[in-house]
């Protein structure tokens, strides 16, 4: 199952609540992106499906392998075009929003060259 912009989004707002805490639930995810308790619902569905996700009898959201990869792709994303952005001299409000916009339709072949660009082979 190929994730479209928005479970990118869901994936990579779990890994990020679930680094702040350990036990991640729908209303979590909700309350974090301002959208309503059944948008998440459905979401949540939809990436279970894919196997993006597991729920146990709590309630609690866990990533599968895949989901974490896809969401550590799009996070190490949103976090390098961010700094990227900043470092050129855009807001960091301004790079969080264009980031957020970018980190999901950039090539990999792009986003390497920028990410060697802004950091060598460091990162």
């Amino acid at each position: 199952m190929s994730l479209q912009e928005s479970g990118e989004m869901y994936l990579e707002t779990i890994y990020v609540l679930s680094k702040r805490n350990n036990a991640v639930r729908a209303i979590d995810v909700a309350e974090e992106m301002g959208y309503s308790k059944p948008s998440i619902s459905r979401a949540v569905g939809i990436l279970k499906q894919g196997g993006y996700v597991v729920t146990d009898e709590h309630g609690f959201l866990t990533l599968t392998d895949s989901g974490r990869e896809v969401a550590e792709k799009i996070y190490e994303r949103h976090t390098i075009l961010s700094s990227f952005l900043v470092h050129i001299g855009v807001s960091p409000e301004t790079a969080a929003e264009d980031a957020c916009k970018v980190e999901h339709i950039l090539s990999d072949e792009t986003f390497d060259a920028i990410k060697k660009f802004a950091y060598g082979d460091n990162k």
